[in-house]
């Protein structure tokens, strides 16, 4: 690590984070999203009315792709369900391989 007196210093930090109800963490992410993460964990740590928005909004969206079924109910959420679409392919008989 490093001294004792850097040793203390980061202690002090963390409890004075966790005095605060702050904690940290580290997450993987692509490098290409760091800005939106770190922009995104500085509103969330305001916590403020828009943050709990933020937190609701983020949190519907992480809970809905866990759920099964989310492609059958995408395709009802379609435009085009009551189009009356006529999908039936014509059979026909396939060509003939020479093996």
């Amino acid at each position: 690590m490093g001294s004792m007196s850097q040793t203390r210093a980061l202690k002090n930090y963390r409890k004075r984070l966790n005095q605060r109800g702050m904690a940290r963490f580290e997450v993987l992410g692509l490098s290409t999203d760091r800005e939106l993460i770190r922009s995104l964990a500085r509103r969330l740590a305001e916590n403020c009315p828009e943050a709990q928005e933020i937190r609701a909004s983020v949190g519907q969206v992480a809970a809905s792709q866990g759920k099964r079924g989310g492609i059958l109910a995408a395709l009802r959420r379609s435009p085009l369900v009551g189009a009356d679409l006529d999908l039936v392919r014509p059979r026909i008989a396939g060509r003939k391989v020479s093996l």
